[in-house]
């Protein structure tokens, strides 16, 4: 079936008649195809045509599949290219190994064409869905980012720290935190392998992505338990958690204290910051007072 939307495909592979092969039928398919003979070729060309999709070999000379992904995966510019592994083993090991370094699928050798044709437009599609997210959410406004002991409500994206790389993690973060969502929901939605994203995210902000979920759920904990009267069973259906004893759990884990408990300290706090304040207005008011009757009413 001609595709009428053609698309690049990068095809590293040193076997040639092999390479060869899969160039010819992508061909046939309507797709503009390149071809590279090793690793280093292919990374070159990668990063100069930026191609819709990469089919690399695992077992090649010189500079391996896993090589290549890893060096790929390293730059922002050629990160994000779907990225489909051939490879004459399907061992877990393999599998884990190429899944951990951000591979998007697997075909082994030898595959059929329908199972070639299927795997690329999944992953196409999966890109397309990305890039439509990703415009989507571009034009959201920043905020300056709130201290994390803040109790104002926290609104924006900008409550994660500024990294373009990270930008989409981070909007669907924040779009979808009170959700229920998890660590698998994010890698689908941004296109990466759950270990890869991990990696990524931890390496760039110290933080793992379910640490980041947390935090944008306590941020949202506070207000609702110091400027609100719903229940803990409310607020934590609210932030997306299944039942008030998860809620508790980690609000107590990252705070220190139960949301209860914590709740009645900061309501006290603010009661006794009201009265002090109060008594303070008093105060004035009566030395303001006093001061009215040592001044006489006629000056002139």
């Amino acid at each position: 079936m001609m595709h009428k939307s053609s698309k690049t495909i990068l095809v590293i592979e040193d076997d040639a008649p092999t390479r060869h092969l899969f160039l010819d039928i992508l061909e046939a398919e309507g797709f503009d195809t390149i071809g590279a003979e090793n690793g280093l070729i292919g990374i070159e060309k990668a990063q100069k045509h930026l191609p819709d999709l990469v089919i690399c070999d695992i077992a090649m000379p010189d500079m391996d599949g896993y090589g290549v992904l890893n060096t790929l995966r390293q730059h922002p510019i050629t990160a994000v290219i779907p990225f489909i592994f051939l490879t004459g083993s399907d061992t877990k090991a393999s599998v884990r190994k190429g899944m951990e370094l951000g591979a998007d699928d697997y075909l082994t050798k030898p595959s059929t064409v329908s199972e070639l044709l299927r795997a690329i437009a999944i992953r196409l599609e999966k890109k397309q869905a990305i890039l439509k997210y990703w415009y989507a959410t571009k034009s959201h406004q920043t905020l300056p980012v709130l201290p994390t002991n803040t109790t104002s409500p926290v609104t924006s994206e900008s409550f994660f720290p500024s990294f373009p790389q990270l930008k989409e993690v981070f909007d669907y973060i924040e779009a979808n935190y009170d959700q229920g969502i998890t660590l698998s929901d994010v890698a689908d939605a941004v296109g990466y392998s759950a270990a890869y994203l991990t990696s990524r995210v931890a390496k760039q902000t110290g933080e793992t992505v379910n640490g980041w979920i947390v935090k944008r759920r306590m941020a949202a904990a506070r207000p609702l338990l110091q400027d609100t009267d719903q229940t803990i069973e409310q607020i934590a259906i609210k932030l997306g958690y299944q039942n008030a004893c998860h809620f508790s759990r980690q609000f107590r884990q990252y705070h220190g204290l139960p949301p209860k408990n914590w709740r009645k300290q900061h309501q006290n706090q603010q009661n006794q910051i009201f009265q002090a304040s109060r008594n303070k207005n008093l105060q004035l008011i009566n030395s303001r007072s006093q001061l009215g009757d040592y001044i006489p009413f006629n000056l002139g």
